[in-house]
């Protein structure tokens, strides 16, 4: 099985990268935390990776920390909790906060979380409130607080977020929150937000 892989990023978007290692390209799965972390395209990067085998793929999903990959293979041991759901939840918490809303039973926290309901939330903490203490957690830093970027850069900011299951109050309110000054990118603002709705 693939453990790590090295090289190149030949494309970069939120859900993916494509890593070119030694001119063979992977098709690698990733969550916000990691994508906000990576170089931009033409850089290089290091993913530890899970290989999740069904009948009908071999997919790859990548994490820029052991701790990360760790936290998904405990969530993809609950029963119900696939590969998907498991990026999914790492895209939208940390793993420190993740941890302590599972060793506290904060189902309140646990079900605000995109596809994750009152039941699932239940199970997770059910079956993973025991072993997350085992892992070793960093904590996460505080959140950059910044006015309102440019329109068009924010609508599109705003349309990625709504994509990823965030409701839309609670989006606008966080980019009002938000000021990148006038050079600001896409990429650069949905960084900050991410890095707010994470928290």
């Amino acid at each position: 099985m693939i453990a790590l892989l090295t090289g190149l990023i030949a494309h970069k978007s939120p859900d993916h990268i494509i890593l070119d290692v030694n001119g063979v390209g992977y098709r690698v799965h990733i969550p916000f935390s990691t994508y906000y972390e990576l170089p931009e395209e033409g850089g290089t990067a290091s993913l530890h990776i899970h290989t999740s085998v069904r009948e009908d793929a071999i997919l790859l999903y990548g994490f820029r920390t052991r701790l990360e990959k760790s936290f998904f293979q405990l969530l993809i041991s609950v029963s119900g909790v696939g590969p998907k759901l498991a990026r999914d939840i790492l895209s939208n918490i940390q793993p420190g906060p993740l941890a302590q809303a599972l060793s506290q039973g904060d189902l309140g926290k646990l079900s605000t979380i995109p596809g994750i309901g009152k039941k699932t939330a239940e199970r997770l903490v059910l079956e993973l409130k025991d072993k997350t203490v085992k892992l070793d957690l960093s904590s996460l830093p505080a959140a950059e607080i910044r006015n309102i970027p440019a329109d068009d850069i924010a609508e599109d900011v705003i349309s990625a977020l709504l994509n990823l299951g965030y409701k839309e109050p609670q989006v606008r309110k966080v980019l009002s929150g938000l000021n990148a000054g006038s050079d600001v990118s896409v990429e650069g603002l949905l960084k900050q937000a991410l890095k707010v709705l994470m928290k």
